[in-house]
């Protein structure tokens, strides 16, 4: 796994060895270490660890408790049977792309066609906008269902009711103080006591399939072929949940291990090709795979296109198509990774030049021209990684911006945005992550408005990039058996990260060799006084001379086996190198 040096300092926030430890360790017959992972992750009974570690499609919260469901379920029967014209309108990120497909094939598998509608990332923007609410209508259209999208579409769905259409919203993004007029709104934040919150689009889509699947039992039993198909659909409903960024815990995990599990033997052609493009198909796959390979192909159908072509790739059932989507996927994601890097590099120099990385500055909030806006959100991300700020950056193109933005730990966004939305012309989201349209005059007087918001809710402490550190450890405790321990923790993700070690004082046994096209990584060979090994650090080739200069340092890293040339060995992925 590839971590990128930072150039904000790490705070190393260490978690305190627990009393509790041993008892644990001696009570599931795991290491210390293990049993302290397991702590930190407030399992501290053996009953709830061993669940965390064997979640079960079971664990998920029966779709009838989702508020809203009844209503959608009971309409969407009604329009399957008088056989209406429905629409599948969704976002065109891969949480929205899986939504829409989980849809699609179960009303095509009984036996009806739907349709779906995906904006264009560039000239609609995100979720529902009045034109194509107007162009469904006149394509008769009379029940349209929103995926990934709609709770805050007031004035939309206000017209397409007006229009002559019913509409079913699902979402599981921040909603207004006044709600939609739809039909129905299936969103676990109308009901305060429902048991996962953090719900991606993908889970509440699967909801609303599972429960329209068991509206078709009979005596009790769910025809054989929709049971069989919602097991299919985990692998699209974990393929969003794990791109989405949600908290991986509870039935969120339940439903990213069994997709993760199920996607190696997927029977649809658009996974299977996705896969075999991508270069996976010969190694299990894993959370890793989806977040950082399978999920940015998908996204780069919306953010270098139009995400139709991503959609079309997950329902085909034309293996050849299928072929050739994903292979144009991966050119695609090459192209977006270019751009990504040329605008990170103009970013970075702007913020410089701006002094914007001076310690009073709260916010980063920079527009400029021809910054594609489907690769300005990842920038933003890097931007955060590099200077630890709430960061927003708005592409400008014929008087109006588009923006996105990404948050730190603590700094809600989507309050922030609404604080100021005097100065936008619209904006969605959650705490984490938002987008926003901005006419191009006021962009400076939104840039300061966001800035003193922040200075009134972000304390300098926020502003320390913190790194979460399991346990301090030396060499010699990456035992086989704990590394196989480790590996049960997947999916890994919000809530669950990967777990980080710490070891100080370590020393090199031979000189650090930089690698890679621009010489940018470093790995070296180090020990400590229990044992040596080999570490990996990207994008921390700047630190060889301070390496060579300094007698001992202190290191935190991931362990992972490496296999080379047939030969596995334990190595060390650098998360941060410290000096005294």
């Amino acid at each position: 796994m590839r971590q990128q040096a930072r150039m904000q300092r790490k705070i190393w926030e260490i978690s305190p060895r627990s009393p509790y430890t041993k008892t644990l360790a001696e009570k599931l017959k795991i290491t210390p270490i293990f049993a302290q992972v397991l702590l930190n992750r407030n399992l501290t009974e053996p009953s709830a660890a061993r669940a965390f570690l064997s979640p079960k499609l079971t664990d998920l919260v029966e779709p009838a408790r989702l508020p809203g469901m009844s209503a959608a379920v009971e309409r969407i029967r009604q329009a399957l049977e008088k056989d209406e014209k429905i629409v599948i309108y969704g976002d065109y990120d891969v949480d929205g792309i899986s939504s829409v497909a989980i849809l699609w094939h179960l009303i095509h598998l009984l036996g009806r066609k739907a349709e779906y509608y995906i904006p264009h990332r560039t000239d609609e923007g995100y979720g529902l906008n009045a034109e194509a609410i107007r162009l469904l209508a006149e394509a008769g259209t009379t029940l349209l269902i929103t995926v990934d999208c709609g709770i805050t579409a007031a004035e939309e769905i206000a017209l397409a009711k007006q229009l002559g259409m019913d509409v079913i919203i699902t979402d599981h993004h921040q909603p207004d103080v006044h709600l939609p007029d739809a039909l129905a709104i299936v969103h676990t934040a109308l009901d305060p006591q429902y048991p996962n919150p953090n719900s991606s689009g993908a889970m509440i889509a699967f909801k609303l399939a599972w429960s329209l699947a068991e509206s078709y039992k009979r005596g009790g039993q769910m025809p054989a072929q929709l049971r069989q198909y919602l097991l299919n659909a985990t692998t699209l409903a974990g393929l969003g949940t794990i791109a989405d960024v949600v908290e991986l815990l509870g039935e969120n995990r339940s439903l990213a291990n069994y997709g993760l599990r199920a996607l190696e033997e997927s029977d649809l052609p658009g996974i299977r090709a996705l896969v075999e493009a991508a270069d996976l198909g010969k190694k299990g796959l894993d959370s890793y795979d989806i977040a950082f390979t399978l999920a940015p192909m998908l996204n780069a159908a919306g953010r270098m296109g139009h995400a139709r072509l991503a959609v079309e790739l997950l329902t085909t059932d034309n293996q050849y198509r299928a072929m050739q989507i994903a292979q144009y996927l991966k050119e695609q994601n090459k192209l977006r990774q270019k751009y990504q890097r040329e605008i990170f590099k103009q970013v970075r120099q702007r913020i410089h030049d701006s002094g914007f990385n001076h310690p009073d500055r709260k916010t980063i909030v920079l527009a400029g021209e021809n910054w594609h806006p489907g690769v300005i959100g990842i920038v933003a991300s890097r931007v955060i990684d590099d200077f630890y700020r709430p960061t927003i950056l708005i592409n400008l193109e014929n008087g109006t911006g588009q923006g996105s933005g990404r948050s730190i730990e603590g700094f809600n966004l989507h309050a922030a945005l609404g604080a100021c939305r005097e100065h936008l012309i619209r904006f969605g989201g959650h705490e984490m992550a938002a987008g926003l349209r901005i006419e191009s005059g006021k962009v400076a007087v939104f840039a300061e408005q966001f800035e003193a918001y922040a200075h009134k809710q972000i304390a300098d402490k926020m502003l320390e990039s913190p790194l979460l550190i399991e346990a301090e450890t030396c060499i010699r405790d990456f035992s086989p058996k704990l590394m196989e321990e480790l590996e049960t923790l997947e999916p890994f993700g919000q809530g669950n990260p990967r777990p980080v070690f710490a070891t100080r004082g370590v020393r090199l046994i031979a000189p650090p060799r930089r690698c890679g096209a621009k010489s940018d990584h470093l790995q070296i060979s180090i020990q400590d006084d229990t044992g040596s090994v080999r570490c990996i650090g990207f994008g921390m080739g700047a630190l060889e001379k301070k390496l060579i200069e300094s007698e001992s340092f202190h290191i935190a890293y991931q362990p992972q086996y490496n296999t080379w040339n047939g030969s596995t060995q334990l190595q060390f992925v650098l998360s941060d190198v410290q000096f005294d």
